[in-house]
């Protein structure tokens, strides 16, 4: 008999909570995004699965004389840190002891992550709906049409809403378009030049808070280096990626004119030559702006955690400045020798997701490495981990917290990669008021959170099956519009930061 009786013990633990357990609302996102540099440490976890658990509750599609861990049901009934106890404690009279002594604290927590993606991995999915018009959805507070308002989108990333009833969307080879309430589309001509390359491109949209007195328009974008030659594009064998070089995100505003012309550009944020970086990941980026007006953006760390924890690089960074690009007074570290004055918080990742609630709560999302993806509460100074904890599976961090490091108040594993974040204070959807909606590329989810205060009380997937989301907005009718992408990634033959085509899709609310 196996020491590691973790399933009889859940049986155990469990029991009627097991057989009740209702089934998810919808299948939990692929772990499309595999453990990424964490593929050494993915394959201990599994050997010490296999050592230890494997001859008496199988593997993984296998079944062993014990209960299957992989059931999941048994997994959503249960939380990391109930699993946690239990396997650290054991459980007093059955066939559970403590592994305690046996088991370091970080390989227990590695165990649970192992276990939960190799169960969501073995998921079918839901299979992908090309196009979703007319669809009707009934979730647990409304009951929506879908209504697809533009297709013919490549990549699109970035949406805002205009006053006039249309829409500004971002494409990430480097086109912003202007759609109007009827449907139409233009594209908006002059807009800045970007680097396009993997995860990189023309990415987030906002418009001013006085945007009908200053019509200033803002966009984050990735650039090449300034001064920098390429060089000559290389002979590429088939299935190599042409190299990168050295980019960076940066912030402009723009004024668009009666004929649809990009014009009075001003850049607002951009960094020092020594911090342009080769890497192809991790850019972020999203903008937003606070209840006094001032600009807030965020920057991922470009693949290198350490990069979270450096206050003398922008990068893995949230930043807030003023809207005509000078710095706030009172930011955190305007007076630190050597730190970025624009930063407001620290430690982050790769943040893709920003919205205020109505209390003024600043709300962030960001993917964490294989799981561990966050939605966090920011405060201003605050650090946030990464780089020294994770509630994710990371080669050189095996802590999930750490004194003076603030927790996320949600996680996911696996993970749903979340993108645009969005609090619906309209009035079209009466029992969605004050939630917390989260696009998420991986796993085709638009998510619904209902917020208590710094609390997220229940969860909801509103839909999974047509497309990356990316992004949403609120219209100026008080619709909530999404933007949504061909899928990418495993399984679907593409690349995970493949360009395809997508659609702006109106949520419309039915009795």
């Amino acid at each position: 008999m196996s020491r590691f009786g973790l399933a009889a013990a859940l049986a155990l633990a469990a029991g009627l909570l097991l057989a009740q357990a209702p089934a998810p609302s919808a299948p939990p996102a692929p772990n499309a995004a595999g453990f990424g540099g964490g593929r050494e440490l993915q394959r201990q976890t599994g050997q010490r699965f296999t050592d230890n658990c494997s001859g008496c509750h199988g593997t993984p599609g296998t079944v062993g004389r014990a209960p299957n861990l992989f059931d999941s049901r048994l997994l959503s009934a249960r939380s990391d840190e109930d699993l946690f106890r239990i396997i650290k404690a054991g459980i007093s009279g059955a066939e559970m002891p403590a592994f305690a002594e046996l088991l370091p604290d970080a390989q227990i927590w590695q165990l649970i992550a192992w276990i939960r993606l190799e169960a969501d991995s073995a998921r079918p999915r839901p299979a992908f709906i090309a196009d979703p018009d007319g669809a009707v959805i009934t979730s647990q507070a409304q009951k929506f049409r879908l209504k697809v308002v533009a297709r013919g989108l490549d990549t699109p990333w970035g949406i805002a809403a205009l006053p006039d009833g249309g829409l500004l969307v971002t494409e990430r080879p480097g086109r912003l378009r202007r759609i109007a309430s009827d449907g139409a589309m233009a594209t908006i001509s002059g807009t800045p030049a970007v680097w396009e390359r993997q995860d990189a491109g023309l990415m987030d949209v906002a418009i001013d808070p006085d945007y009908a007195r200053t019509g200033w328009v803002y966009l984050s974008l990735v650039e090449l280096k300034p001064g920098y030659q390429l060089p000559p594009p290389p002979v590429l064998k088939p299935g190599e990626r042409p190299p990168n070089h050295p980019s960076m995100t940066i912030i402009v505003r723009g004024r668009i004119n009666a004929a649809g012309q990009w014009v009075d550009q001003q850049t607002l944020f951009r960094s020092p030559p020594d911090r342009y970086t080769p890497s192809g990941v991790h850019y972020g980026s999203r903008l937003a702006f606070d209840a006094q007006g001032r600009l807030l953006f965020s920057i991922g760390e470009r693949g290198d955690m350490a990069n979270a924890q450096d206050l003398a690089t922008p990068l893995g960074k949230l930043h807030r400045i003023n809207r005509d690009g000078s710095i706030p007074a009172d930011n955190p570290f305007l007076n630190r020798p050597g730190a970025v004055p624009s930063i407001l918080s620290y430690g982050h990742r790769n943040p893709q997701g920003l919205a205020h609630d109505a209390a003024g709560n600043l709300w962030e999302a960001e993917h964490g490495p294989s799981g561990g993806d966050e939605i966090n509460l920011i405060r201003a100074g605050g650090n946030y981990g990464w780089g020294v904890v994770s509630m994710g599976i990371q080669p050189g961090i095996s802590a999930r917290a750490a004194p003076g490091m603030i927790g996320p108040v949600a996680y996911y594993t696996p993970t749903i990669a979340p993108s645009g974040i969005m609090v619906y204070r309209g009035n079209r959807y009466p029992g969605w008021r004050g939630n917390l909606f989260v696009a998420a590329l991986s796993g085709q989810q638009l998510r619904r959170l209902v917020l208590a205060g710094p609390r997220i009380t229940r969860q909801e997937i509103l839909f999974n099956a047509y497309g990356r989301v990316r992004a949403l907005a609120t219209d100026a009718q008080g619709h909530i519009v999404v933007l949504v992408q061909q899928p990418t990634g495993q399984g679907t033959g593409q690349p995970l930061s493949a360009a395809t085509p997508g659609l702006v899709v109106r949520l419309e609310p039915l009795p």
